[in-house]
C-alpha cells in the first residue's frame, strides 16, 4: 500500500508502477492458492465449455443444464462434476452469480446419475508377490546394465526400483512421487528415512506433512533410495527425474502422468498380467491391502498413509476374503481354506 504522504511525493508514472507491482504480487499469491493440477483441469474445463461446445460466459443455468445433457453419453459423471466445479469457480472469481447451483442443474445431474450408472473403476492393487517379481526383474536388468557398462540403463533401473519401493511402502500416488525432493528426505542409518512434502492432498493450510519409511531386510525402500541418489549423484532437487537415451538426467521431475505409463511398461516387462489395469494408485492400494491382511487396524493405516477420512481408507483396501467364503465356511463348521494374503509368497 502507498501511504498518503508518499503518494503526494510521487509522479503519476511512479504511482502506476507501484500499483502494477501490487497487482502482480496479488495475482502471484492468488495463483499460488490454487494448485497447478487444479489450474490446468479448470482451464481445460472452461475451454471445453466455451470452445468445444460453444457456450458463453457468464453462463445461465439453462445453458449449463444443456451442456450436461449434451455430454451425458460421452463424459463420466465425475468429469461432469469437475466441469461444474470449474464453471462455478470461474463465476465466483469474476464476481458473477453461480449458475451451477440452480435447481435445474442439480436435477439434470441427478437424472444423468440415474440413467447412466457406472461402476467405479479401481486400479488393481500391486500385491507383494507381484512386487517381488517386479523388483527381481529390475535387479536382473540392473545387473546386466552394470556388466555391459550401460550407464543410462543403470540409472533407469536404479531409479525405477526406488520409485516402486518408496511408492509402495509409503503408499504414495504419482503426484506425490513427482514432488519428492532430495533436500526434504533424511536417512537415519539402520532405522529409516523421513520424507517431507510441502503440499499434500487435502492440506488446505499448506502446512505440509512428514512421512516415515523403515529400513527393511528385503524390498527396502531406504536402501533403494540411497543407491539411486548415489548413482545419480543427486544433492538436491527432484528425486525422480527423466533420463534420456544418453543417460543424462533432466532437472525437472517426472510428470505424474508419465509415472503411470512408466509403471505399466515395467509391469508388462516383468511379466505381470494385464498391466493396463494398474496405475500409480496400485502402489497405494497394494500397500493398504497388504497392511489390512497383516492386521493393521484402520486407524493405524490412516495415520501411516495420511488419510483424514475413513471413507478414503476403505476405498483402497481389498478384503482377503472378498466373497465371504472363509467366514461362511467357518460359520457352517466346514474347515475353511487358508486365506492367502498379499504377504504370502
Amino acid at each position: 500500500m502507498i501511504s498518503g504522504a508518499r503518494r503526494l511525493q510521487m509522479s503519476d508514472d511512479e504511482i502506476s508502477r507501484e500499483k502494477a507491482l501490487t497487482t502482480n504480487n496479488l495475482d502471484r499469491y492468488l495463483q499460488a492458492a490454487t494448485r497447478d493440477n487444479t489450474q490446468r483441469s479448470y482451464q481445460t474445463a472452461i475451454e471445453h465449455f466455451e470452445v468445444s461446445w460453444g457456450g458463453f460466459l457468464p453462463a445461465t443455468a439453462d445453458s449449463i443444464a444443456r451442456y450436461l445433457a449434451d455430454h451425458a453419453d460421452t463424459l463420466a459423471l465425475n468429469t461432469l462434476k469437475q466441469r461444474l466445479a470449474a464453471l462455478a469457480q470461474w463465476h465466483n472469481d469474476q464476481g458473477f452469480p453461480d449458475p451451477t447451483k440452480a435447481p435445474i442443474v442439480k436435477k439434470v445431474l441427478k437424472g444423468i446419475r440415474e440413467l447412466h450408472p457406472v461402476q467405479e473403476k479401481r486400479a488393481r492393487p500391486l500385491q507383494l508377490d507381484q512386487m517381488t517379481q517386479l523388483i527381481r526383474w529390475i535387479e536382473a536388468s540392473l545387473a546386466i546394465a552394470e556388466s555391459t557398462g550401460d550407464k543410462g540403463a543403470q540409472l533407469t533401473h536404479a531409479r525405477n526400483r526406488a520409485l516402486v519401493l518408496v511408492g509402495f511402502w509409503r503408499g504414495f500416488r504419482s503426484d506425490e512421487l513427482s514432488r519428492l525432493n532430495v533436500e526434504n528426505i533424511h536417512v537415519i542409518p539402520g532405522e529409516g528415512m523421513t520424507i517431507y512434502l510441502p503440499r499434500t492432498k487435502g492440506d488446505r493450510l499448506n502446512r505440509g506433512a512428514t512421512y516415515k519409511a523403515p529400513v527393511l531386510r528385503r524390498l527396502c525402500p531406504v536402501g533403494a533410495y540411497q543407491d539411486w541418489i548415489a548413482l545419480a549423484g543427486l544433492k538436491g532437487g527432484p528425486v525422480f527425474r527423466r533420463i534420456n537415451r544418453w543417460g543424462q538426467l533432466a532437472d525437472a521431475p517426472l510428470n505424474p502422468n508419465s509415472i503411470i505409463a512408466l509403471l505399466r511398461r515395467l509391469f508388462a516387462a516383468a511379466g505381470l498380467a494385464e498391466p493396463e489395469r494398474y496405475s500409480s494408485h496400485s502402489l497405494r492400494r497394494g500397500f493398504a491391502t497388504w497392511a489390512n491382511a497383516n492386521q493393521w487396524d484402520v486407524k493405524a493405516l490412516m495415520e501411516y498413509v495420511g488419510w483424514k477420512d475413513i471413507k478414503s481408507a476403505i476405498r483402497y483396501i481389498d478384503s482377503a476374503d472378498p466373497y465371504g467364503q472363509y467366514r461362511i465356511d467357518s460359520a457352517l463348521g466346514i474347515p475353511p481354506k487358508t486365506l492367502t494374503s498379499p504377504s504370502q509368497e
